[in-house]
């Protein structure tokens, strides 16, 4: 990888003055700009976008902090951050908090010693004061603050769509399985649920949760059976959580959909891939990234912005864990 050493051994001039070239700082004449940029062109030297922060005091890179890079919803929404991003000219430094607040923490700190102009966060926390003490825009993504911006899909409408579905398919003996409390999109979509499932003349239970992980949504899963076993649907968080629950429904013998239906959140690309493949509430995880990303970088550039918060509608995908309508 070629350096800035060897960009001003092949265009014959000094360090300092590729340096001045590449930061447009200080008198160079253009007959030695040109050298510099053929030998940048000819060796593809690329800057050390980290390096010329440090030097110039800013920077056009962004953090994206992700709860859970396991979770196969998350890389959706972080490529269409990093494909917006990187379509203005800017780019991305990626951290994963494991929905740990220290951890969460760790990365802003990081974030900020490398002089970053924003960020965009999906973790757990958004109304934790880590971020009122920065000093650079934030804008939440999948997630909701009352003090910065935030990009997300409507999860009531996702709860009454799942409800609304599961019911004209005849489940009458319903489990919903509520996300974490402490975030505002997961008790959306139980509200939702739970406004149409009220009206109707079902049985509903709740299981209640506080993390999306799979091996979490494994005990949950076993609990569910073991506390309702009698269930004939189940309104899942997400689609990992719907997954542990079609993996226990069916190592306990039944048939899906005919014995059990299931309706999950998220629509992530493996959900088509499971057998059967799972019915689920689909967010658009792309969209809504490259939303954020947008928004975002309207708020570095100082632009105005008419929309604090920007809410993206979702859409039930039927699959094969519930049954047909006649």
């Amino acid at each position: 990888m070629a350096t800035i050493r060897d960009v001003a051994k092949a265009a014959g001039v000094s360090v300092a003055t590729v340096s001045r070239v590449l930061n447009d700082t200080g008198y160079v004449h253009q007959d030695t700009r040109k050298r510099v940029a053929k030998a940048i062109k000819e060796l593809n030297y690329s800057p050390n976008e980290v390096a010329r922060s440090l030097y110039k005091r800013e920077s056009r890179l962004i953090g994206l902090l992700l709860p859970d890079i396991t979770n196969p919803f998350f890389p959706e929404l972080a490529r269409g951050v990093e494909d917006e991003v990187h379509r203005q000219g800017f780019r991305v430094i990626l951290g994963n908090s494991d929905e740990n607040e220290q951890k969460e923490l760790d990365y802003i700190h990081t974030f900020s010693k490398n002089n970053i102009v924003g960020i965009i966060s999906a973790t757990n926390n958004p109304i934790q004061k880590n971020y009122g003490d920065l000093h650079i825009p934030v804008v939440f993504l999948d997630r909701v603050s009352d003090k910065h911006l935030s990009v997300y899909a409507d999860g009531v409408q996702g709860g009454c769509l799942a409800a609304t579905e599961m019911i004209a398919r005849g489940s009458k003996n319903i489990v919903i399985i509520q996300g974490p409390p402490s975030l505002r999109p997961a008790q959306d979509r139980f509200r939702g649920a739970m406004q149409v499932l009220q009206s109707e003349n079902v049985d509903v239970q709740v299981v209640q949760t506080n993390s999306f992980a799979f091996a979490d949504a494994q005990k949950w899963a076993n609990e569910l059976f073991h506390l309702y076993p009698e269930t004939d649907g189940v309104i899942a968080s997400n689609d990992i959580v719907a997954t542990a629950v079609l993996h226990e429904a069916l190592r306990r013998g039944k048939k899906i959909p005919d014995n059990l239906q299931i309706i999950g959140f998220d629509d992530i690309p493996q959900s088509k891939l499971l057998f059967p493949p799972l019915s689920t509430i689909r967010q658009p995880a792309y969209d809504m990234g490259t939303e954020a990303a947008n928004l975002l970088i309207k708020l570095i550039k100082k632009e105005q912005v008419d929309e604090r918060n920007i809410q993206l509608p979702v859409t039930f995908i039927e699959r094969e864990t519930t049954r047909k309508v006649d």
